[in-house]
């Protein structure tokens, strides 16, 4: 009965491990399922091949040379074609495959948390990017020229690094074991002479060995730190020895060990921290995936707005210029009748040349603004010719609602923590720096690791009829040995302790402190995140205000000017005033325009920004993660 009860707890070890092990390809390994193996066929087929051509919507809104769009069309098109976006769409299967190792028991490689902003562009009329400033603030006409935009860095993307946990990753903590079984397999013969200073030992003078071997084993490792190795060991050996009882005779064993920690790297919390952070990291870049969406949204959204805002100021202009057309004629005319000094001809014709020359600015901010906002719509760029001579007719105006509710700044500032996701990825964040930190704290503790041995022997060879003393039941082939090893006629087994107490263990102490240390700074980064998204929202409340409080002063002082002008008009035309007044009010209409302008431009972008530092841009612009995800899969 106890040889029988022996037999069955060594068999049911093996069945143990041998169920543990993942049989089919969509069997995750170790102690999660659901994820294929990387050795598995067909992994890297599901790594989709990049596609940099156009979605043809674009080509679908040109028409007659020019790109009609809308802003629907422009956020559908960033969508599609947008490459941050593209990018950002990579990182979450990039998450997957660390899901991946740390099932198999592998540390994270981590991902990443940099972002990218759409580019500034050159801003709206009277922008600070926009340089003109004799024709936006004086009364007198002139003009200036516009710088590179290069030195203003209006080309380039802002990176954004959403990173709370900082550059210094945290220590890996205690080692985790490997999940994913392993079988080695080990075959070998040998030939082996050997000279003999005694013959009495072998019975010859030089012992001739051929010996071959054929061992197995597989070893895994399981959530609770339990370490489980089977190992078959089969050895065959024909010597010449005249003294050995069996000759060739065939040894084999099949012996189970199990380790199991008792204190450090004891538990399932512990040993599946990585995949508990792997998991995290999953939501991570899907949050950090929206925030992409909502940054690449945002952007487009101002500059198609300033867009709008500069190609109506080029209409302005464009009125500007016939005005002083006009003023030039009419000038002409007195000063051919003898009512006017030919001096004002002069004046009208130089404020000709002004407002030519501030058109010529407008349109060439206005062409700078279609180029970037082309290739932030557009995976080649400039690079398709169909697209890069075609120009951008934005189909939207700006408009500012008579009246808009604007809900209480606590309320808003409510939805601005619940919704954000930077805010939910930076959270997840310091959840994994406190599992992490698990790790730290189990790596202080001393070594206690309970040990089991079961094993199973056989020996079975041919008698040797020249020695005395063979057993007949060893005397047999392979399969004697094999009777012997399942039926635990020679069985071995033990159990022990091992303990290892360190006397100092300053490496893990200091790494413990330091990643205690570095979860404080990632709760301090939190805070600062935190209180920005506050003064975010707060900020872009202020810039509405502003912005509506701006355009209902510059729709008043427009009206006034247009009165001005057309009574100085009809007194410059019995007369009664000259060029050079009629062009100081007309500069003071053009500069009212591009205030008026500028500021429903303000209040647009003070607008979305206010969308944006809530979380509600997306939902606001019927925009789902969902598909927008799922558009290339």
């Amino acid at each position: 009965m106890l040889r029988s009860g022996r037999r069955s707890g060594l068999s049911a070890g093996l069945a143990f491990l041998l169920a543990s092990a993942p049989v089919t390809a969509g069997q995750g390994p170790g102690p999660d399922h659901g994820a294929p193996r990387l050795g598995s066929p067909g992994v890297s087929s599901r790594v989709r091949p990049l596609n940099f051509e156009n979605s043809a919507r674009i080509h679908d809104l040109i028409r007659s040379g020019n790109l009609y769009l809308s802003l629907s069309d422009a956020l559908a098109l960033a969508i599609e074609n947008n490459l941050d976006i593209e990018l950002q769409r990579f990182s979450i299967p990039v998450a997957d495959t660390d899901v991946l190792r740390a099932q198999g028991g592998g540390t994270l490689r981590g991902v990443p948390f940099v972002l990218a902003e759409v580019p500034a562009g050159v801003g709206g009329p009277l922008s600070p990017l926009v340089t003109n400033p004799a024709s936006a603030s004086s009364v007198t006409p002139g003009t200036a020229v516009a710088t590179n935009p290069l030195e203003l860095g209006v080309l380039g993307e802002v990176q954004t690094n959403l990173s709370v946990q900082g550059t210094i990753p945290q220590s890996n903590g205690t080692p985790v074991a490997i999940f994913d079984p392993a079988l080695v397999g080990q075959l070998n013969w040998t030939h082996q002479t050997t000279p003999q200073t005694n013959t009495v030992v072998s019975g010859a003078n030089s012992l001739i060995s051929s010996i071959g071997a054929a061992n197995v084993g597989i070893a895994q490792g399981f959530s609770t730190g339990t370490q489980v190795s089977l190992a078959f060991d089969n050895n065959h050996q024909s010597v010449n020895s005249l003294r050995n009882n069996y000759n060739p005779f065939t040894g084999s064993s099949l012996g189970l060990t199990v380790t199991q920690p008792l204190w450090r790297g004891f538990g399932p919390s512990l040993n599946r921290r990585f995949i508990h952070i792997a998991n995290n990291n999953q939501k991570i870049t899907s949050l950090l995936f929206e925030q992409q969406l909502i940054a690449t949204v945002y952007g487009v959204t101002r500059l198609y707005t300033d867009l709008v805002a500069l190609y109506e100021d080029v209409k302005n202009k464009e009125e500007s210029l016939a005005l002083t057309q006009k003023l030039f004629t009419d000038t002409q005319a007195q000063v051919e009748e003898g009512t006017l000094a030919r001096v004002e001809m002069t004046r009208a014709n130089a404020a000709v040349f002004s407002s030519r020359q501030d058109l010529i600015n407008s349109r060439g901010l206005l062409e700078e603004q279609e180029a970037i906002l082309k290739t932030v719509l557009t995976k080649t760029g400039n690079q398709d010719p169909q697209l890069q001579s075609a120009r951008i007719i934005p189909t939207d105006s700006l408009s500012i609602p008579e009246k808009e509710e604007i809900r209480p700044i606590q309320d808003l500032l409510s939805d601005a923590m619940a919704r954000r996701p930077d805010l939910s990825q930076a959270n997840l964040q310091i959840e994994n720096s406190e599992i992490g930190l698990k790790g730290s704290r189990n790596a202080v503790r001393p070594e206690v690791d309970l040990v089991g041995v079961a094993q199973n022997n056989g020996l079975a060879g041919t008698a040797n009829p020249l020695a005395p003393g063979a057993d007949a039941s060893l005397t047999g082939g392979y399969g004697t040995a094999l009777d012997q090893i399942f039926t635990r006629k020679f069985p071995t087994y033990g159990i022990g302790l091992q303990v290892t107490l360190p006397i100092r263990n300053r490496v893990a102490e200091a790494d413990l402190a330091r990643d205690e240390i570095q979860l404080r700074q990632t709760q301090i980064r939190m805070r600062q995140l935190q209180n920005q998204a506050r003064l975010e929202v707060e900020d872009a409340l202020i810039a509405m205000r502003r912005a509506r409080s701006s355009y209902e002063a510059a729709v008043q002082a427009r009206l006034l000017q247009e009165e001005s002008l057309d009574a100085e008009q009809q007194k410059f035309a019995v007369g009664a005033s000259t060029s050079f007044f009629v062009i100081q009010y007309e500069s003071l209409l053009a500069q009212a325009k591009s205030t008026e302008v500028a500021a429903k431009s303000a209040y647009v972008k003070a607008r979305a920004a206010l969308q944006r530092a809530t979380g509600a841009i997306l939902s606001d612009s019927n925009i789902t993660v969902e598909s927008a995800y799922q558009y290339h899969r």
